[in-house]
């Protein structure tokens, strides 16, 4: 039941991602945080191929983290959630078992 909503040129999915945008580039600037980035791509799965004819059958599996950034000297993945699809919670597991992160949940 999100609504995207598009400020300062960037189109967000929620206004609770944008809310949250505001208040880590307000941590970033009183330097609690660094590193501040969107929409990072993270690869769960690679492409399958046709042995055969090398022809893509099934397209690589990716979750798109909200934000990424460094708080502490780690490396923080987190997601504004309003809702928990059942592909998002497959999506978790898989970035802790595939890439060893933690999504923090906001």
């Amino acid at each position: 039941g999100s609504k995207k909503i598009t400020a300062d040129g960037i189109t967000y999915d929620s206004k609770k991602e944008y809310a949250r945008h505001c208040e880590l580039k307000l941590l970033e600037r009183a330097g609690v945080i660094s590193g501040l980035k969107r929409q990072v791509k993270y690869q769960l799965l690679p492409s399958q191929k046709d042995p055969e004819t090398g022809k893509v059958i099934e397209r690589p599996v990716v979750y798109i983290a909200d934000f990424e950034y460094i708080e502490n000297g780690k490396k923080v993945v987190e997601d504004t959630k309003g809702f928990r699809t059942d592909t998002y919670i497959l999506k978790r597991k898989l970035m802790l078992y595939m890439h060893g992160v933690r999504i923090r949940e906001v």
